[in-house]
């Protein structure tokens, strides 16, 4: 059967053969047992209900074993027997281009070289998954080969609800992920629901099928790295910056540091995943002793080299060896997936990596309780390290916040604040959020890396023309860009689809879309994908991440990323997706996110504008109002632009005047 073929075939009705356990392939740790034996009952039943009746007495035992050996059903039977990767747009069997572009997105979060547990639907963070089983993939794939136009695909968690009538200027796909009632999503509630089926951690960029791999954060990472830096007045050449964890998203840090100019010592437990960033080229060299890696970085150091080791084994281990041996880091962070800190995210230091998950799934409670102590042992060493004057800030990983919750030091004098800020806090908030510069992504469809050069140099050209009038306030975040995007080709960062990040604000971003448009219509590219990273200046309510430098209350408030998505929803985007979780983990955050399909149309044209602009401009009214001065600057500008936009603007009041009360 042909690769159209099996996409439209959904769910066969003639069972495929059982699929052997690949234990070569990066799996999802086993999750814990939570449920009660009425609830494995219900959960075996949600299973079932994508199956016909006579396949049931067979399918039962099979999942019935998947629950009990891994904690999920993820119906591997069902895996596909095709390779999993982004293919070109028209090697997709679908009636609709936007719904084809749909496809290719979703294979790409999942393709091998993406995925960090590709054969459990997971993208990256451990748990952040495009679907909850094979069941729900299949069925998908379907839909989307079977709509058209003027049907938009309702998707609950991960479950293709159905194929709905809409219209040609609806979405054709509306995602939600994880959406829970607000007293349940507590931690324990994610594991409960997400093992009965009926919900799932969609991350960020992974259930909203926009993940594009590490070169997704890579540019975020150089930006804060190089910020970071700046901050305390250094040049990254020669200096060092230490952190820890190569996973899907983590794994970024180690190639920002290289384009960054730094010595970069990033630590991780997961052999197979540090094997991956080797070959990958994502990391310079791996070092297995800690002996070894002190002589190295003073090495390194003394040569002022630019190059990228990993650590094989617990952070931990690294922070309190530098500190014994006198060394001195100069950045400092961690991108551990601290939102899932007791299934799989941070690892305990004493013990192997295999005893580690053998403990999670069987002692779940000793493995809480080692976590916490290596969290205070970690946060303990860091400070040891900033009073010698190393900068530290937390990567929006919940670092901090779960450290707090262990009993770390890391409690402000005031009894309210971390000691350390977030790095939205001190870089990305004031530097690029607040000036309305975001994660503006794109992917060419054609799969032709030509394709992908060519919108590279026209994104350049059209930076560079907008800043030649750029005010004075953002010409280092242009220069920044147009350095990163001429660098993009030589730096190797595809990794899946031929796909590309850059930081632009709303102008940048709607102008690099017309002139993407206009190449299409003149047949210079073929179709061209736009998205953005959730981590961005409108699409994420965060309060220890993208809105943690909101300070007037209203951080831990979700209504921009609310209002962001049903904005998008009907001024033109081709899928829009909402989700609770992601980054900082499930019940800490509302995080929203779009696609959109260039075709080289005049419809195509009208939308990225109504869109675009919306999508930015809506974050930075926000953040206007809670008085971030970048972005009262900001939306200003915005204003004088575009005469429809009216934002109200505060008055801002002496603190002298409150001091006298």
């Amino acid at each position: 059967m042909i690769f159209k073929d099996q996409i439209l075939e959904g769910i066969p009705d003639q069972l495929p053969q059982p699929k052997p356990f690949d234990a070569s392939i990066n799996h999802a740790p086993k999750r814990k047992a939570i449920l009660s034996k009425a609830e494995e009952k219900l959960a075996l039943k949600n299973a079932l209900r994508y199956f016909d009746k006579k396949h049931h007495k067979t399918l039962l035992p099979e999942f019935k074993n998947e629950l009990d050996t891994y904690g999920r059903i993820y119906m591997y039977r069902f895996r596909p027997d095709y390779k999993m990767f982004a293919r070109p747009i028209n090697e997709y069997p679908a009636q609709s281009q936007q719904a084809a572009a749909i496809m290719l997105m979703i294979q790409n979060n999942l393709d091998y070289a993406v995925a960090q547990h590709p054969q459990e639907l997971i993208t990256y963070g451990g748990n952040g998954a495009v679907f909850s089983n094979w069941a729900q993939y299949r069925l998908t794939m379907k839909y989307l080969a079977q709509m058209t136009d003027e049907q938009t695909l309702t998707m609950y968690s991960g479950h293709p609800m159905g194929l709905f009538p809409s219209h040609k200027d609806a979405p054709r796909v509306v995602v939600t992920n994880g959406m829970m009632i607000p007293n349940y999503s507590k931690p324990d509630d994610w594991e409960k629901f997400n093992a009965l089926g009926v919900t799932q951690y969609g991350q960020m960029t992974a259930g909203s099928y926009m993940y594009i791999g590490p070169q997704g954060i890579v540019h975020g990472t150089t930006i804060t790295v190089l910020n970071g830096f700046r901050k305390i007045n250094k040049e990254p050449k020669g200096h060092l910056f230490v952190t820890s964890g190569l996973g899907g998203m983590s794994g970024a840090q180690p190639k920002a540091g290289n384009i960054a100019g730094c010595i970069t010592v990033c630590a991780e437990v997961n052999p197979k995943i540090t094997q991956v960033r080797l070959d990958q080229g994502w990391i310079d060299e791996k070092i297995t002793g800690l002996d070894q890696l002190v002589k190295r970085v003073i090495q390194a150091k003394a040569e002022k080299e630019t190059v990228s080791i990993a650590y094989l084994g617990n952070i931990v281990d690294v922070w309190e060896t530098f500190d014994k041996h006198n060394l001195h880091i100069d950045l400092g962070s961690d991108q551990t997936s601290l939102h899932n800190p007791w299934a799989g995210g941070y690892y305990p230091v004493g013990i192997t990596f295999d005893e580690a998950n053998i403990m999670m799934a069987n002692q779940p409670d000793l493995f809480k309780e080692k976590v916490q102590d290596t969290l205070r042992r970690h946060a303990d060493a860091i400070n040891k390290h900033t009073a010698k004057g190393t900068y530290f800030f937390d990567y929006g990983n919940a670092f901090l916040l779960e450290a707090s919750r262990a009993g770390a030091d890391i409690i402000a004098d005031n009894g309210i604040d971390f000691k350390y800020p977030s790095y939205v806090q001190d870089i990305m908030g004031p530097m690029c959020f607040d000036y309305g510069f975001g994660p503006f992504r794109w992917v060419c469809a054609s799969g032709k890396s030509e394709d992908l050069a060519k919108t590279d140099a026209i994104a350049c050209q059209v930076l560079e023309e907008i800043k030649q009038h750029s005010p004075e306030e953002i010409q280092q975040q242009m220069s920044d860009n147009i350095q990163w995007i001429k660098g993009a080709q030589q730096n190797k960062l595809v990794v899946g689809s031929q796909a590309r990040i850059l930081y632009a604000d709303a102008e940048g971003r709607m102008k690099i879309a017309e002139a993407f448009n206009q190449a299409i219509a003149n047949g210079e590219i073929d179709t061209v994908i736009l998205g953005r990273d959730h981590h961005d200046v409108s699409g994420t309510d965060s309060p220890y991440r993208e809105t943690s430098n909101i300070y007037d209350g209203s951080r831990f408030t979700a209504d921009m990323a609310i209002q962001n998505v049903i904005g998008d929803s009907f001024r033109g985007a081709t899928w829009v997706s909402i989700h609770n979780g992601g980054g900082v983990g499930w019940g800490e955050v509302i995080n929203g996110g779009f696609g959109m399909v260039l075709d080289g149309s005049i419809e195509a044209s009208k939308r990225l504008k109504q869109m675009l602009f919306w999508d930015v401009n809506n974050g930075i009214s926000r953040r206007s109002w809670a008085r971030n001065d970048e972005a009262i600057f900001a939306i200003k500008r915005a204003m004088d632009i575009e005469p429809n936009l009216k934002v109200t603007l505060p008055n801002l009041v002496d603190d002298d005047l409150l001091e006298q009360l």
